[in-house]
């Protein structure tokens, strides 16, 4: 009898061992598992980020946790004005598009993948949909690691960038000198520089003419313009209303050329003219768009790009 209870004690010690030991064997293989994602990580992952290891966002992403590089649904997709950045391309959202300088358009390959792709969410090409300003013949897919298809414009995998919080936001530009919006041809997205004197459509006031800060543009009902400018704005006045310098011809967009010229005021300064009216911007304006100028005093008023007043009384 004692040699059976003894034989059962050590069959039951080995037993609860091997269960112990298969128990810290799978925590052992959990924590195996978990290098093993790190080590599928791509080299330089997040070091592509641009920003640093911090912007992993703590997730650890990797082959283990496939949402971190499941592209998000796009949308129809447009093309935004940025006044730094250009035309750029943006999703049903209104969530700028980004792509990436490893990556490569012919044939269409993306390289950002794990930590990479969490930060920079790949964009789905399935409901991607060619709206205003979209060429429905550049946008296509390119097949991702897991499977996954991603949108491609121009051949360029589209990202969004996970710091982009609202619409409109473009805070991946230029980070770690390899991410930049979208161009509509799948080209970096890059401004033109502002003419000197462009057109805008404001919805209050309609076409309007603006400097090239987009700074709005205005008449003095007290000038004359014929035979020859006269400006009756003097001393403080130009204090309120600077004049606007001369402007080539040529360095103009959506403005009448008939008598686009300059002229020399009394105090020897120079002044552009549009129809022969000399013009000016107002300080009260603090930002492109402001129109904080029409019909100050009922004698200044906004520009048509024919030189005429916008609203101004007619005498």
């Amino acid at each position: 009898m004692k040699t059976s209870w003894r034989s059962a004690s050590l069959v039951a010690g080995a037993a609860a061992l091997l269960a112990l030991t298969t128990a810290c064997g799978q925590d052992g293989g959990g924590a195996t598992g978990s290098q093993n994602v790190g080590a599928t990580a791509a080299p330089g992952d997040v070091g592509d980020l641009g920003t640093g290891a911090g912007d992993g966002l703590g997730t650890g992403a990797g082959a283990g946790q496939p949402s971190a590089s499941a592209p998000e649904p796009a949308g129809k997709l447009s093309v935004t004005a940025n006044a730094e950045i250009g035309e750029l391309v943006t999703d049903g959202a209104g969530r700028t598009l980004y792509r990436f300088d490893a990556d490569t358009a012919e044939p269409p390959k993306t390289t950002c993948e794990n930590d990479c792709a969490t930060m920079w969410p790949p964009v789905a090409a399935d409901d991607a949909l060619a709206g205003e300003g979209i060429d429905k013949d550049l946008l296509g897919e390119v097949a991702r690691p897991d499977g996954t298809k991603q949108l491609t414009i121009g051949g360029w995998p589209a990202y969004r960038y996970a710091k982009d919080t609202a619409a409109g936001d473009v805070k991946g530009q230029g980070v770690g000198k390899k991410w930049y919006a979208l161009a509509a041809d799948g080209k970096k997205a890059k401004a033109e520089p502002a003419a000197g004197l462009s057109t805008r459509n404001d919805p209050k006031l309609g076409e309007i003419v603006v400097d090239k800060n987009g700074m709005t543009v205005y008449r003095f009902m007290k000038d004359e313009a014929w035979p020859k400018p006269v400006s009756a704005c003097t001393g403080a006045c130009l204090e309120k209303w600077p004049v606007v310098a001369p402007v080539e011809a040529n360095d103009t967009k959506g403005v009448e050329k008939k008598g686009l010229m300059s002229f020399t005021r009394p105090d020897g300064g120079v002044q552009q003219t549009i129809d022969c009216w000399p013009i000016y911007t107002f300080a009260g304006d603090k930002k492109a768009g402001d129109t904080n100028g029409q019909g100050v005093g009922g004698t200044w008023y906004a520009v048509k790009p024919d030189g005429k007043p916008v609203g101004a009384p007619k005498k």
